[in-house]
């Protein structure tokens, strides 16, 4: 078979399996398994024939692809900003909106850097070290510390956080880095958000296969939430930032945990690049009680 037979016949195949996005995935795979990168598939002939080998492999992976195995999982590999990170069972794949998450810390990171001081950034639950990763990428001088709780997930982290300089532990976003406390300028986190009533909800891609220890926040899908409001205000610094990705649908109850906990001035919401509410950010207070202001 062509290449244009195999993608044609793969993407009808992830089409009908409900695979959001049947002909993407399809390509991916294919140039997985041929060894270049997808834009390399339109600069060859689409005629050329596929060896029986590379047929065989392509179509086990399609059929593990229409089981709905994450996409990441089969190529090994998750595109994060500047990262290529490795990825497989046991740790949470980045998506694309958290991008936007990590290039506000990275911004906050690189304005404490411009104003004459290393910034000391603090990610709680880093899983595959994705937002870690990057902002010690993006800043260099970055004084980055990274936590996990999952000890799968801290395998991937260190293999992705490996040469970068990031101080990876072991532990809870609830009580890691007692020895930053108030002093670090930057907090951020993509904590658990889904509500465990939404469990039949969740693409069988991260309800199957991410740890249901990065998924599920108890019934409103907010606990990580509170428990970030107390803990970022202990580790950061008065005037320090905090970013917090949460559900779309979290966009005016999220920011509320953060206007309610007395820590924060300055609390706001940010849409995703498909205008979905995605992350929060604040800022901490001096000394003292904040007025748990909401900025426009």
């Amino acid at each position: 078979m062509s290449v244009t037979e195999l993608l044609r016949t793969a993407g009808a195949r992830l089409r009908d399996a409900g695979v959001p996005s049947p002909e993407h995935d399809a390509a991916e795979l294919l140039a997985h398994v041929l060894g270049v990168r997808r834009s390399a598939l339109v600069a060859r002939d689409p005629r050329e024939p596929v060896g029986a080998a590379e047929q065989a492999a392509y179509d086990a992976l399609v059929a593990r692809r229409a089981a709905r195995e994450p996409l990441q999982h089969l190529t090994g590999v998750a595109g994060f900003r500047h990262l290529d990170l490795a990825v497989g069972p046991g740790v949470f794949v980045p998506r694309p909106e958290t991008e936007l998450l990590a290039g506000w810390a990275v911004e906050q990171a690189a304005a404490v850097l411009a104003a004459g001081r290393p910034p000391v950034v603090v990610d709680l639950g880093t899983g595959s070290g994705a937002i870690a990763g990057s902002v010690a990428h993006e800043v260099p001088g970055a004084r980055v510390h990274a936590c996990e709780l999952d000890e799968r997930a801290l395998l991937w982290a260190a293999r992705n956080l490996e040469g970068r300089g990031v101080d990876l532990r072991p532990g809870s976003l609830a009580t890691a880095f007692d020895d930053l406390l108030g002093t670090v300028d930057v907090v951020v986190s993509n904590p658990p958000y889904v509500p465990l009533s939404a469990w039949e909800g969740v693409a069988p891609e991260a309800r199957d296969h991410d740890p249901h220890l990065s998924l599920f926040s108890g019934d409103d899908g907010l606990d990580a939430v509170r428990v970030l409001a107390d803990r970022a205000a202990a580790l950061l610094r008065p005037g320090g930032v905090v970013g917090v990705e949460h559900a779309d649908v979290q966009g005016s109850s999220a920011p509320a945990v953060f206007a309610a906990a007395g820590w924060w001035e300055q609390v706001r919401d940010h849409r995703d690049l498909l205008d979905r509410p995605r992350y929060l950010t604040a800022a901490r207070t001096g000394a003292g009680q904040g007025t748990g202001t909401m900025a426009p």
